[in-house]
């Protein structure tokens, strides 16, 4: 008789859950997974793709405002903000319906509910108690609001793909990847937009050109920016509108408020450290380079960790550990370097390898590429915006150490060129390459200035 009810017991049904629950049962391990909310995670039901089907929808507001340079003779566009969240409830619909056909396809037993730690090998989940081999930790993240008057009227980013009324005017509150990205959904539907943060500039820990060029854009498109600033109070109005306070007295009405101040691991109620799992001071479950936390039967990965908080590296993460756990049980070597990012912002920013600041920190000599251009389109469509494309290069190897763009596609054209960089591509490799045209990409192969 088997000693453990089964193999691996995963918590979280995430994206890296997902993946390494499939790929241990295809090992034939007996795999069980819990998941208290949604199969797929944040990621499939409350982040990336309802926001990137957000994305697609805003962008088509200056995709009407364009149209009449190409010959197209409109009227007067109108946005249903209710069709296009039920279209997204749909699509988020049919995909958890896919995650669980995946899992159940896979021989994978899916439990509903909060899983919480009992021991090294037991885990509680609705009043039944079962046991496993190793227990992997996969909950993710969650949105964390500061404290403060008010707070208890604000949103996070899970609230704003379900809300019953498109509002008419909105506060966002945050620098990062989230805030921004909102931003440019909600401004380009036709909402009144702030965009309030703590900083001088936008998107902490970017190429510096990058966070320049796209604050200036939103400023130019209409997004109402605050930096430097904070708010110290929020007040409910009897007409339901907020009434936000800054730290210099200032006051604005808006209609929603919300707060993209950075996610938390969802550490919380698991019985972690009553278990012995040791935890860093933002609640994170500390791993070593195999993924095992202070216990040895238990592991994590992807967002609960905070290394890089990203779909593809928590899966990357779950390929590995099972390759570890179940295959050739080698040390895991992940690599975190070059990792391509796009900020769906509008316009969008992607990046991949060193920033400026981070190479002339590391390197002794760097050269620096740029190229600012209107797109082909624009010129008859009568968009103003430039896309700016920018290369960082070590003197001495002449090997590109970052490559970054800031304009349309950039997170598709990004993709494959951190493919280069991965390989270890020179600058004179890039210059060797023929482009395509008319493309944007094609710049990054061009630059010689």
């Amino acid at each position: 008789m088997e000693p453990f009810d089964f193999d691996l017991f995963v918590i979280g049904a995430g994206s890296g859950g997902v993946r390494a629950s499939r790929l241990a049962a295809a090992t034939g391990a007996r795999v069980a997974v819990a998941e208290d909310r949604y199969p797929g995670g944040t990621c499939v039901n409350a982040g990336c793709i309802p926001k990137k089907l957000f994305v697609y929808g805003a962008q088509y507001a200056r995709d009407f405002a364009e149209a009449s340079g190409y010959g197209w003779q409109l009227s007067e566009p109108r946005f249903d903000w209710a069709q296009l969240r039920d279209n997204k409830t749909r699509e988020i619909n049919r995909l958890q319906g896919i995650y669980s056909q995946l899992l159940e396809k896979a021989n994978v037993q899916l439990l509903t509910g909060r899983a919480r730690l009992e021991g090294p090998h037991t885990v509680m989940i609705n009043d039944t108690r079962y046991s496993a081999r190793h227990i992997l930790l996969a909950p993710g993240a969650r949105p964390f609001v500061p404290s403060f008057p008010g707070s208890e009227h604000v949103d996070v980013s899970d609230q704003m793909f379900d809300l019953d009324q498109f509002p008419g005017s909105i506060l966002i509150v945050g620098g990062g990847y989230i805030a921004v990205e909102f931003a440019g959904i909600f401004h380009e539907l036709g909402a009144e937009t702030h965009l309030c943060f703590r900083r001088d500039l936008l998107l902490n820990g970017f190429d510096m050109d990058m966070r320049h060029h796209l604050q200036n854009a939103l400023r130019g498109r209409g997004v109402k920016l605050h930096p430097e600033r904070t708010i110290t109070r929020i007040d409910k109005q009897d007409d339901g509108s907020l009434l936000v306070t800054w730290d210099d007295g200032e006051t604005a009405s808006v209609d929603r408020a919300l707060y993209a101040t950075g996610r938390l691991p969802n550490t919380q109620g698991m019985g972690l450290e009553e278990a012995g799992v040791a935890l860093d001071a933002r609640g994170a479950v500390v791993v070593d380079s195999n993924f095992q936390t202070s216990i040895p039967s238990i592991f994590a990965l992807g967002d609960v960790i905070d290394r890089l908080q990203l779909t593809p590296v928590a899966l990357a993460e779950a390929n590995a550990l099972v390759n570890y756990l179940y295959g050739d049980n080698k040390p895991i070597v992940m690599d975190y370097d070059n990792i391509a990012t796009a900020v769906f912002s509008q316009p969008c920013v992607a990046t991949v390898g060193l920033s400026e600041e981070q190479a002339r920190d590391q390197y002794k000599d760097i050269k620096i590429f740029r190229s600012s251009f209107r797109t082909l389109k624009s010129r008859l469509g009568g968009s103003e915006e430039q896309t700016l494309m920018k290369l960082v290069v070590d003197s001495h190897s002449d090997r590109v150490l970052g490559c970054h763009m800031a304009g349309p596609d950039a997170g598709e054209i990004i993709q494959g060129f951190a493919v280069a960089l991965k390989a270890g591509a020179t600058k004179k490799l890039f210059d060797s390459t023929v482009g395509v045209h008319p493309t944007s990409a094609e710049e990054f192969v061009t630059m010689r200035g």
